[in-house]
């Protein structure tokens, strides 16, 4: 189903933006090393693939099981991204952070941040987990229908091929750095950081308008 394969693609790849993302994640890893810095991309990516694999399968059955609707699920996680993004924003210069270097950033074990907050709300946050769960509710997760079950195949081979992007962008964005040097670097990141802020405020403004629309007849 090449037509379902674009589709997902499509959906993901601007809502992931494993470029941006990048830079971001490179700003939250600065103190780490190449190493450690591939290691962790690996294991974003790992975490990343298994957050929107299980969206698209089993999201729309979780959120029902709580009594979550999409529309509180995108608010709440819009205000998480938000707040990522106004707080990467209004981080120190990079001379304040090289003073903090031999402190308490140099003893961070960037492993226990894979999933949070580089996995989630910063690679697969809110917008990406309510665009799974919505083409998941389109189809019959547990249906024995073959084309049901081809859709969640190309599916998932769209999701591997997005985690796969996800790691490429993230092990090197040091190189990345590199080409725009520790000027550009810091303007690149503020721009995203600035970006992710916008992104929040708007999954947070689609949110309460969706609320609204659903209150308003209701009254």
């Amino acid at each position: 189903m090449p037509d379902t394969f674009v589709l997902m693609l499509a959906a993901l790849f601007p809502i992931v933006n494993p470029p941006g993302s990048a830079l971001v994640f490179l700003a939250m890893t600065k103190r780490a090393s190449t190493t450690v810095r591939r290691q962790l991309a690996k294991r974003v990516a790992i975490n990343s693939f298994f957050v929107m694999a299980g969206s698209l399968l089993i999201g729309a059955f979780i959120l029902k099981i709580y009594g979550i609707s999409v529309v509180v699920l995108r608010l709440s996680g819009g205000l998480v991204v938000a707040s990522s993004g106004w707080m990467l924003l209004n981080t120190g210069s990079s001379k304040e952070g090289a003073a903090l270097a031999d402190s308490a950033d140099s003893k961070i074990d960037y492993k226990t941040h894979a999933f949070y907050p580089l996995t989630m709300p910063l690679t697969t946050g809110p917008g990406t987990i309510a665009v799974m769960i919505s083409l998941g509710l389109s189809h019959g997760a547990y249906s024995a229908d073959g084309a049901e079950i081809a859709f969640f195949a190309t599916g998932l081979l769209a999701i591997l091929i997005i985690a796969i992007t996800i790691y490429f962008c993230f092990a090197f964005s040091d190189w990345v750095a590199k080409a725009l040097g520790k000027g550009g670097t810091d303007i690149a990141v503020r721009l995203s950081a600035f970006i992710l802020f916008c992104l929040g405020v708007q999954i947070v403004w689609t949110a309460l308008s969706d609320l609204l629309k659903q209150a308003i007849p209701a009254a």
